[in-house]
């Protein structure tokens, strides 16, 4: 009786034993030697939007964390000023076409009466004229620059995205090129993984992929959309023109590179937020194509 009990016992405790060194090897499996990853972060393209003007902003018509279609109006620079350049430059050219006018009439007239008119002086009018038609055509692209800066005043968006650190108030005065607010384009939305490079051989461009946001278990779908073409070096220093500078220490526990794979996103659920920054855990799913890749141990 009591051998049949320590049997019986002996047998439970073999069977939870292979339990936990099955659950061992699949853990090993799932984060060594499958391409999943826990490292992975939502990003997308940032837009800096900067004034092409300088100026005063008079009108602010966006708030912070607002989505903006691309052409909304953003913020305003002082258009009185810019309107009133414009109506200088365009009254430079009505001036200008009346000096060139009346240059023309002389140079005519002129003309009109060489035995009367010395020779010089029909070329000093001829030269009078063309000097004025250079000048118009100066004023006129005045007048031109004049009605494109007084456009650029509107500060339009330049994506479709959301605005963000955003605090931009009226009466600020803001430099042109100087960036006065960043945007978000929603379109560049993607995910990427940084997988360690033991992983890389079982990740092909076009695999499927499951991303899961942190403290969301909702799927978002997407696929490899291309593989980092290389990471720094912090083992090895000097640039262009200088020898190599090879850190010499070396330790027993080599650490994998981590390789940046971008992943594109294809269905996002109805009720999931992407925001760039998140944390997100990436599964890839290598497609069956008969190609095996020989791996060796990752030491």
């Amino acid at each position: 009786m009591f051998q049949r009990h320590d049997f019986l016992r002996s047998i439970a405790t073999l069977l939870v034993i292979l339990v936990i060194l099955a659950g061992i090897y699949a853990l090993w499996l799932r984060y060594q030697i499958e391409p999943v990853t826990r490292d992975g972060k939502v990003r997308a393209d940032m837009v800096p939007v900067a004034a092409d003007v300088s100026g005063l902003v008079t009108e602010v018509r966006v708030s912070d964390n607002r989505p903006v279609k691309k052409g909304d109006v953003l913020f305003v620079i002082d258009r009185p000023r810019y309107r009133l350049a414009l109506e200088q430059a365009e009254a430079a050219i009505a001036s200008q076409q009346a000096a060139l006018a009346q240059a023309m009439r002389e140079d005519r007239r002129n003309r009109a009466m060489p035995d009367v008119i010395a020779a010089e002086v029909i070329e000093q009018g001829r030269a009078r004229a063309e000097g004025l038609r250079a000048s118009l055509g100066q004023a006129v692209a005045a007048r031109d620059l004049a009605r494109f800066n007084l456009e650029r005043t509107l500060v339009r968006a330049p994506v479709d995205g959301t605005i963000s650190n955003f605090s931009l108030q009226p009466g600020v005065y803001l430099a042109a090129g100087k960036a006065a607010l960043a945007l978000v384009y929603n379109r560049s939305m993607r995910v990427e993984g940084y997988f360690e490079e033991t992983k890389l051989p079982a990740i092909k461009v076009g695999d499927p992929a499951s991303i899961y946001l942190m403290g969301v278990a909702d799927e978002i779908e997407g696929h490899v959309q291309s593989i980092a073409g290389g990471v720094e070096d912090r083992e090895r220093a000097g640039g262009d023109g200088q020898l190599a500078n090879v850190n010499p220490s070396f330790t027993w526990v080599r650490l994998a590179q981590r390789i940046p794979v971008r992943i594109a996103i294809d269905r996002i659920p109805a009720h999931v937020r992407m925001i760039p920054g998140q944390t997100a855990t990436v599964v890839i799913h290598p497609r069956e194509d008969g190609r095996k890749v020989h791996r060796s141990l990752p030491w």
